[in-house]
């Protein structure tokens, strides 16, 4: 030591390194299909998806064909890309191709809806939108601001959480609709609390007393095994492909009911392009509108049928195997929480697709209060640390004035169960520390 430095000085010069960071566990074999950093341990496939290396491979030969010569693109292969696309996803869904029209994401169909009826007097001062308190955000401030210019009320229906049937989420959404609901929006899947809802009845019995009904599927594709257009007869559906499909971000759908194609005030797109009033011989005016809104890049609704194709390959049973395989993982590694925690299922089996949303252990409610102050990121600070020591992405969030905080887990064909181990250690030890704060 040299004279005169002391010894802590000494002690902190020596460049000793950080702690080590912990390992996750790898995900599947599967993983190998995607790109995702294998340092993190990813768990959050239902906020944005993941594509596939070989979905991604395809949008790029898309972008190339574009960019080569862009003119031609927009103006001689443009349609046939557009159709191609519709056609694969009809196939998929269950419909008429003529049905559908591309979308940036579920947020903008929703949006496209709700703007079509406050303009075009669908919506009178005095009448009602109905939703429920399970909603996604986004689409209920898009309620709000049409609702506002039509003079209409939002009626928001309580939905228990945790649910114990499908029965009593239908239950509690029918019996909100009145003589003046005009339109009703329900999830197919609930984003923050991962609910698969009884659409079929709910739809059923709305549609039958006259009411428009307005389907965000923004999970189900790919999620929901039943999932069938047609037979649903809801007057609008609208979905992401980019999360279940897995196909690129900013690829979604919006179906419009042929009766709402036509007549005196049919649906049409929030942005109008050249093609509105240059209608196509033999094209309805719908698929003229929706096709083109103006130039953009359109790569991701035109690699839809490659990520039906490549995901359906995954599995020896195809589709339905992709998605039995990622609802078996979903439930299994729902239990292995639960039992970790000590917490008991919010749903029953049957309403569990590929996502599920868990009721964290309650702290007291001045702690509770403390722990919410704490700066975020995310919704919670306890995401933040799961993300910065375990190397964990996964949501923890909750519902608008209810108290109790939310762990939602994903899964896809690239997770493994010993990740959802790996969670559930890691979400114990930091409730563990949250109760001496």
């Amino acid at each position: 030591m040299p004279f005169g430095m002391p010894r802590c000085a000494m002690h902190d010069a020596i460049p000793y390194p950080p702690p080590a960071m912990p390992t996750p566990p790898p995900g599947s074999e599967l993983a190998r299909h995607w790109t995702l950093d294998p340092a993190t341990c990813f768990l959050n496939h239902g906020s944005f998806g993941a594509c596939p290396r070989e979905v991604l491979a395809a949008q790029s030969r898309v972008r190339e064909q574009m960019e080569s010569e862009p003119v031609r693109f927009f103006v001689e292969e443009f349609e046939s890309l557009v159709d191609a696309a519709r056609r694969s996803l009809a196939a998929f869904l269950h419909c008429d191709w003529r049905d559908l029209a591309p979308m940036p994401n579920a947020t903008n169909a929703v949006a496209t809806i709700v703007e079509n009826f406050a303009d075009s007097g669908r919506l009178a001062p005095g009448d009602e939108i109905l939703t429920n308190d399970h909603e996604y955000p986004a689409c209920q401030n898009n309620l709000r601001r049409a609702a506002a210019r039509a003079g209409a009320r939002i009626v928001v229906a309580p939905v228990p959480f945790p649910c114990p049937s499908p029965d009593a989420a239908a239950d509690a959404i029918l019996s909100h609709a009145t003589k003046r609901t005009r339109l009703a929006l329900i999830s197919h899947v609930t984003s923050p609390t991962g609910l698969v809802f009884p659409v079929e009845r709910v739809v059923r019995e709305l549609e039958g007393s006259g009411i428009a009904t307005l389907v965000d599927g923004a999970h189900a594709p790919g999620m929901v095994p039943t999932l069938d257009l047609t037979t649903l007869g809801a007057s609008f559906y609208t979905a992401n492909c980019h999360k279940w499909i897995c196909s690129p971000k900013g690829s979604a759908f919006l179906y419009v009911r042929k009766d709402y194609q036509e007549g005196d005030a049919p649906i049409r797109p929030l942005v109008l392009s050249n093609n509105a009033e240059k209608p196509k011989p033999g094209r309805s005016q719908f698929l003229t509108e929706f096709d083109y809104i103006g130039t953009n890049d359109y790569s991701a609704f035109f690699t839809i049928p490659d990520a039906i194709r490549c995901m359906g390959a995954m599995q020896p049973g195809g589709w339905p195997g992709v998605m039995q395989a990622n609802h078996d993982l979903c439930l299994a590694g729902r239990d292995i929480i639960c039992r970790e925690l000590g917490i008991t299922p919010t749903a029953p089996d049957g309403m569990v697709g590929s996502i599920c949303t868990m009721i964290l252990p309650s702290h007291d409610e001045a702690r509770r209060q403390r722990l919410a102050q704490r700066p975020s990121r995310y919704h919670d600070a306890i995401q933040d640390a799961i993300l910065k020591k375990h190397r964990i992405q996964v949501p923890f969030w909750g519902l608008a004035a209810k108290p109790e905080r939310f762990l939602r887990i994903s899964a896809q064909l690239y997770n493994s169960l010993d990740q959802y181990k790996y969670l559930a250690a890691a979400v114990r030890e930091e409730l563990a520390i949250e109760s001496r704060l």
